[in-house]
């Protein structure tokens, strides 16, 4: 099969390599397309050091099923993939919650595992989502990055009267302000440099605001920068008690006012992925809003395509916020 190699920063190859075989467990996947995530971009070249050489990346995918060794799902059903892989056996695991599993893995990010850059991949069948009859293949790429948003803002505790503020407006920010509006946000703000995201933003039905704008106090700040410039603007935006949610990661450290924390009693938290229910939800959610979710993706290539794309999205030379990799 064909699949996009990792062989150190800046450098990707389209391969053959051997193919993958199920085990007791698993489902063997036909890959339809997978998203170019920020996490593959920031690996890509390096900044982060969680992608090894030699790996196959990949894990926002749409597939069908070719073989079902538990003969759960039928052959040629369409499904997503929840990356996230939980040892099965710990209470988090039990709570379904694997993304605080001490043992967690994730497909796409674990060298060893042959991921989603790639004509076929095996995942377990735990972690495969079928799609409703009918949902467009490139809404099933989507459903992770959703999840993503959608978890963050659950963790706020959003409630109907809240306002949100959504700092960085790519993927994750727009999945987070997509899911405060599903559960009933009384106002949206995507705070976003680039004007073209703003306009995205706009297209989509949210206030879109530059940095340099004045914007209401929110009692709920989605910062899916994750810097130490956007917490400060978080903080600088976010009312007496607010909820502020760390999802982006864009600095493995940042600094913040300790007294912005505190003198203001607002909370800070993480938030990691998403919980098996969140996914499931949001797989279910996207479904029915195909026509609105389209308008995310801003381009598709073919995997020969691949290796130019993702040079071209790191050095800024593509403005894209969402790429999808067609791998059928």
């Amino acid at each position: 099969m064909r699949a996009l190699v990792f062989h150190g920063p800046w450098d990707l190859t389209v391969e053959d390599r051997p193919e993958p075989e199920p085990g007791p467990g698993d489902v063997l996947l036909d890959i339809l397309t997978t998203g170019i995530c920020g996490s593959d971009l920031h690996g890509y070249t390096g900044a982060t050091g969680r992608r090894h050489p030699g790996q196959v990346m990949g894990h926002e995918t749409v597939a069908r099923v070719l073989e079902d060794r538990t003969g759960t799902h039928p052959a040629g059903g369409l499904l997503t993939v929840n990356p996230v892989l939980g040892c099965r056996r710990c209470p988090a695991c039990d709570a379904g919650t694997p993304q605080r599993c001490p043992d967690r893995r994730v497909i796409g990010v674990q060298p060893e595992i042959s991921a989603a850059f790639a004509e076929r991949m095996v995942a377990p069948a735990h972690n495969v989502v079928p799609l409703p009859p009918g949902t467009p293949p490139d809404v099933g790429s989507l459903v992770e990055p959703l999840a993503v948003g959608y978890h963050a803002v659950q963790r706020a505790g959003l409630t109907a009267g809240d306002t949100v503020l959504v700092i960085g407006g790519g993927p994750i920010g727009q999945a987070a302000a997509l899911a405060a509006r599903r559960l009933g946000a009384a106002a949206i703000t995507i705070l976003e440099l680039d004007a073209t995201r703003r306009a995205l933003a706009a297209r989509l039905g949210f206030t879109a605001a530059a940095p340099a704008d004045r914007t209401p106090l929110a009692t709920v700040v989605v910062d899916a920068a994750g810097t130490s410039a956007s917490l400060e603007s978080a903080l600088g935006r976010a009312a007496q008690g607010a909820r502020i949610v760390l999802v982006g990661m864009g600095a493995p450290r940042v600094e913040m006012s300790a007294y912005a924390i505190s003198t203001e009693e607002r909370s800070l938290l993480g938030s990691f992925s998403y919980d098996e229910a969140a996914f499931r939800d949001t797989a279910a959610w996207a479904a029915g809003h195909a026509a609105e979710l389209e308008t995310l993706v801003d381009a598709r290539v073919g995997l020969a395509e691949a290796p130019a794309t993702f040079r071209a999205l790191a050095d800024q030379t593509l403005k894209a916020a969402k790429v999808l990799v067609s791998l059928s």
